[in-house]
């Protein structure tokens, strides 16, 4: 099970490149703010569809959860549109190394405290050395 979430993984990064290009390349034309909004009206519909016919969930939980909890939506907005804005200016692919790279950051930092009921997870030496090689890495790409 645990490979195949790898996959997923992977497939959705190679989604995410797709994604970014396709957007950068529409925010020329129609805007920036434009095609960020595109893209959540866009997703709004099809996921509101497939939860229509496919949901299980309960979504009037939505008012009970913790409020720090439903940020994803405003993190969202904020992850696509500097998206759209970075590609058209540095490339795709240094986009998405800065993006992973912020990503594995934050993520690192958030484990080792423990944040938004995650396990923690210390920083070690590793994890240290991998930031600096995609440090490393971003810069010589650029």
């Amino acid at each position: 099970m645990r490979f195949i979430a790898y996959i997923f993984a992977l497939l959705a990064g190679m989604a995410l490149s797709f994604e970014g290009a396709i957007y950068g390349e529409l925010g020329k034309n129609i805007g920036k703010l434009e095609t960020s909004f595109y893209n959540f009206i866009v997703g709004a519909i099809i996921l509101g569809l497939l939860w229509l016919f496919f949901g299980k969930g309960n979504l009037s939980y939505a008012i009970k959860a913790p409020k720090w909890s439903l940020l994803g939506g405003v993190l969202g907005v904020v992850y696509l549109t500097a998206i759209v804005i970075s590609i058209p200016f540095v490339g795709v692919g240094i986009t998405m190394v800065a993006v992973i790279l912020g990503q594995l950051i934050m993520s690192m930092v958030i484990e080792h405290f423990g944040w938004l009921g995650t396990n923690k997870v210390k920083i070690n030496r590793e994890k240290v050395l991998a930031v600096i090689s995609m440090m490393i890495a971003l810069i010589l790409v650029n």
